[in-house]
């Protein structure tokens, strides 16, 4: 949870240097205090929000206005949704998540969420286990033609992100003696044609605290910024920096990184390269 006083200079950040982007992810971010007046703060100064949203918060209660209020703000809303195929769903996520994924789909649909050019709705895609995504375009038609012929549900646009050996995931690998195969793929499929759209090349994460990281992933491992113009004993917030001072600013890596390099890439709004010829 995100302390009054940290959202505060969040806030103010946000109005003084006026990102293009606020991109909330959670969990659920809806379900944290303050989660709207970011939004709110955001949108009043321009910015486009992105709501990282599981869509089975829909259903939760005290969120029955959730909807109206995401449309009534323009934000973009990215929902995960790892297959249209109900089993697979369910086998990734738990059982009954397909059903409950549909439900808010439809709902988001009936307010005008993918269907209005004013209210983007995408999709996110992962693999289920060890191995990369298939080509985004190819599979963003099969999303389309499933989702619309079964369920009548129509979005703007599917992303792809690759699974980062980190965290959960790693341990996942390691337990089914997977790890070492996984790390070789992503060495083999390195693709130097992603480096132009990995999202640590735009994009500074701030976690509840208001510490600051190249990225999501270096956020979880608490891997502090490659080289931010502070003083290294000095704790690195959101207010501690400006946009000029990042620029052309060592980013923090490690073999993780291989993820969103391989292939066609995956960074924060999917893929960022053409599928590499063999």
């Amino acid at each position: 949870m995100m302390p009054l006083a940290v959202r505060e200079r969040v806030i103010a950040w946000i109005r003084e240097h006026r990102p293009a982007v606020v991109d909330m992810t959670g969990g659920a971010p809806e379900l944290i205090p303050g989660f709207r007046e970011l939004v709110q703060a955001a949108r009043a100064v321009g910015c486009q929000v992105i709501d990282r949203c599981n869509l089975a918060v829909l259903d939760e209660p005290g969120q029955e206005d959730l909807i109206d209020f995401l449309v009534e703000n323009e934000v973009t809303v990215v929902a995960s949704m790892p297959c249209y195929l109900s089993d697979n769903v369910d086998r990734q996520r738990g059982r009954g998540t397909y059903d409950r994924s549909i439900r808010g789909l439809q709902r988001l649909n009936a307010a005008g969420c993918g269907r209005d050019g004013q209210l983007p709705l995408y999709l996110v895609y992962n693999p289920g286990g060890a191995s990369l995504p298939p080509a985004q375009d190819a599979l963003e038609r099969d999303y389309r033609t499933r989702l619309q012929d079964d369920w009548g549900i129509t979005f703007t646009g599917l992303w792809c992100l690759a699974n980062v050996p980190i965290t959960r995931f790693r341990a996942f690998l390691e337990r089914s003696g997977k790890l070492a195969d996984y790390e070789e793929l992503l060495w083999q499929s390195y693709n130097p044609a992603t480096l132009e759209g990995v999202m640590c090349r735009s994009t500074v994460s701030v976690d509840h605290r208001g510490r600051v990281y190249d990225c999501d992933f270096n956020l979880a491992l608490g891997l502090d910024m490659g080289d931010v113009a502070v003083d290294s004993n000095t704790p690195r917030h959101l207010w501690d920096i400006t946009p000029t001072r990042l620029s052309g600013k060592t980013i923090a890596t490690g073999t993780h990184c291989l993820a969103c390099t391989a292939g066609c890439g995956s960074s924060c709004t999917g893929a960022v390269a053409p599928t590499p010829t063999l």
